[in-house]
Order: C-alpha cells, then structure tokens, then sequence
C-alpha cells in the first residue's frame, strides 16, 4: 500500500481512529481517582556474634563468627518476606491493639543483605501505622529470628539493630505517571487497526485506482465538481 493510499484511509476512517481513545479517555475521566500516598521506611539489622569461649581463640575461629553472620543475615532476608514472618508481626501489632493485616505486611516487605549487615524496608499507605509497623518488626526479627533459622536449633541469633525507622513519602513512580498517555497510545493503535481492517472489508468501489486494482481499464472519468 502507497503512502496516498494510507492517507486516504486515515482520512476516510478518522472517527475509527479516535474513537477508541475518546472512549477509554471518558471512562479514565470518569473512573478517575487519586492515587493513594505510599509511605516508606527502613531499619538496617547486623549479626553479632559471642566472643568465642573456646581455649583456642585463633584467626580461624574469628573468621567462623564472621561467617556466620554473614549466612544468618542472608538467611533472614528472605525469611523477613514470608507469610511467617508478616504473620508475627501482625500479632505483635494485635498485642498491642493496632490490626493490620499480615497480607498487608508482607506486600510491602523488601530486604536486602550485605556481608553480616541486613536491611529491612516497608511501604504502607498510613505513616503512622508503619512506623508501628516496624517497631514491631524489629521486635519480632530479633526475638524470634529462630524461627527463620532453625540450624540454630531453637536459639535466636544476636541481631543489633543499627538505627531507628525514618518514615519517608515515596513519590509517584513512573509508572504512575505514564498509565494515561500508555492507554491512550494504544487506543489510538488500535483504532488505526480497526480502521484499515473497516477499509480491507469495505468491496466499495471509491475510484479510479480501485478498477485498475481489479484490472479494469478507466475510460473516462466525471469529477467531482
């Protein structure tokens, strides 16, 4: 198809076009509501470990402590993002009369480890809470962090918490800020694609160009004016 050809059809087809993006731009409009304020805060965690009490207190033995805090935080990075986890904090938060959903928790858990130090961040959409929110979970990460790690057998490992929570707003993302010009993009796509499938299907007959598509000879031709 000739670049004319594809003018023509734009021309001819335009409401086809826009119509699917006026359509879901009304239902944006009328749909429409302010997303809500996310809130963020994070707690930075490090394994301790005792001074070895062993006769022998050689390099060798201070390297083993050192490991072993370096796999007891890696380990709980990733037990703080389970449903055990949300689950005990949640009831910490029962106990003291604040209810917040575990599910709630652990949609808005992320961690990360590096060597013996861990981090520890939730999102929630009330500042207040989630400053409760992670008193609580650092209560429960250093009380009962044996239940993430049950080499130790049943003993808690010595975390030390390094700073107290800071609840920050967290701006909208970029996702956020590009759902309507996404969504309008891709109705106007699909209009142009409704429109050309209108044209293929359309048998009329609209000029000369048309008959010689089919092979026939144009023998004279009245215009339009």
């Amino acid at each position: 198809m000739e670049l004319r050809e594809f003018w023509l059809v734009i021309k001819r087809r335009w409401l086809l076009i826009v119509l699917p993006a006026i359509i879901v731009l009304v239902v944006l409009i009328i749909t429409y509501s302010p997303p809500g304020q996310l809130y963020n805060a994070g707690i930075r965690f490090i394994a301790s470990q005792e001074p070895s009490t062993l006769a022998d207190d050689s390099d060798e033995q201070r390297l083993a402590n050192w490991k072993s805090s370096e796999y007891a935080v890696n380990t709980l990075a990733d037990w703080v993002r389970s449903g055990q986890f949300a689950e005990l904090v949640s009831q910490e938060l029962a106990g003291d009369g604040i209810s917040v959903l575990a599910g709630d928790i652990q949609g808005g858990v992320a961690s990360d480890s590096t060597r013996s130090m861990m981090t520890l961040s939730i999102n929630y959409h009330n500042s207040q809470t989630l400053d409760r929110i992670m008193k609580a979970a650092a209560t429960v990460l250093i009380e009962e962090n044996h239940q993430g790690l049950p080499q130790l057998g049943g003993k808690s490992a010595d975390l030390v918490q390094l700073d107290q929570p800071v609840v920050n707003a967290i701006p909208p993302g970029l996702s956020r800020q590009l759902d309507l010009p996404f969504r309008l993009v891709l109705a106007i796509a699909a209009g142009f694609g409704l429109a050309f499938l209108v044209e293929y299907l359309d048998p009329t007959i609209r000029d000369r160009y048309d008959l010689e598509k089919l092979g026939l000879s144009v023998v004279g031709e009245i215009p339009k004016r």
